[in-house]
C-alpha cells in the first residue's frame, strides 16, 4: 500500500492569504474609522456653538445668542472689583441690549475663592444688589482640566487666560473673540469698542438685505 501523501490545503494557498491580508486591512481600516467617530469631535469655531447650563442647571444652548455681540465675562461676588464691575457691566448691558448686544456672566470660585455662592444666590445677589438683568450662568471652572469647554474656547482663541475676576472676552455675531480686556480696565475704554462692533454688525445686516 502506498502511504498516504500529504496534499496542500487550498486555504492555505497563495490566493488565499492574499484575501486573508486584504480582508484584516479593511477590518483595521474600519475600526480606525469607528474609533475616530467616536472619539475625535470635530472642531468647534464658534463660541455659540457650545451648550452650557443656566443658574438652574439646566442645558441650554449659545445658540441662541448668535447674530449678537456679546461681553463674556467670569464674575464673582466677594470681590474688591465686584461692585465697580458689576455696575459697570449693568450700564453697557442697558444701554447696548436693544441693538443686539448681551452681557454673558459666568460665576467662579477658582480667584481668591471669591464666589462661593450656589449659582441661584449668585443671580439673586446681583439682581438685589447691582439691579442685574443680563444672563448670569451656573457657576463654573475657568482652569485647569476641568475648565468651562465655552470658556476655554474664549481662553484657546484669545491666548488670554483670566488672572482674576471680571476678565473681559468681546464676541462678535459669528462667535469669534474680538477683543479683551482686564478687570481693571474702565467702562470708558469698554463702550466704543462695543459700538464700534455693534455699527459694523448693522451695517453688514443692510448690505446683506
Amino acid at each position: 500500500m502506498e502511504p498516504l501523501t500529504a496534499y496542500p490545503l487550498r486555504c492555505s494557498g497563495p490566493k488565499a492569504k492574499v484575501f486573508a491580508v486584504l480582508l484584516s486591512m479593511v477590518l483595521c481600516t474600519v475600526m480606525l474609522f469607528l474609533l475616530q467617530l467616536k472619539f475625535l469631535k470635530p472642531k468647534i469655531n464658534s463660541f455659540y456653538a457650545f451648550e452650557v447650563k443656566d443658574a438652574k442647571g439646566r442645558t441650554v444652548s449659545l445658540e441662541k445668542f448668535k447674530g449678537k455681540v456679546a461681553l463674556v465675562v467670569n464674575v464673582a461676588s466677594d470681590c474688591q472689583l465686584t461692585d465697580r464691575n458689576y455696575l459697570a457691566l449693568q450700564e453697557l448691558h442697558k444701554e447696548f441690549g436693544p441693538f443686539h448686544f448681551s452681557v454673558l456672566a459666568f460665576p467662579c470660585n477658582q480667584f481668591g475663592e471669591s464666589e462661593p455662592r450656589p449659582s441661584k444666590e449668585v443671580v439673586s445677589f446681583a439682581r438685589n444688589n447691582y439691579g442685574v438683568t443680563f444672563p448670569i450662568f451656573h457657576k463654573i471652572k475657568i482652569l485647569g482640566s476641568e475648565a468651562e469647554p465655552a470658556f476655554r474656547f474664549l481662553v484657546d482663541s484669545s491666548k488670554k487666560e483670566p488672572r482674576w475676576n471680571f476678565w473681559k472676552y468681546l464676541v462678535n455675531p459669528e462667535g469669534q473673540v474680538v477683543k479683551t480686556w482686564r478687570p481693571e480696565e474702565p467702562i470708558e475704554v469698554i463702550r466704543p469698542e462695543i459700538a464700534a462692533l455693534i455699527r459694523q454688525m448693522i451695517i453688514k445686516k443692510k448690505e446683506d438685505l
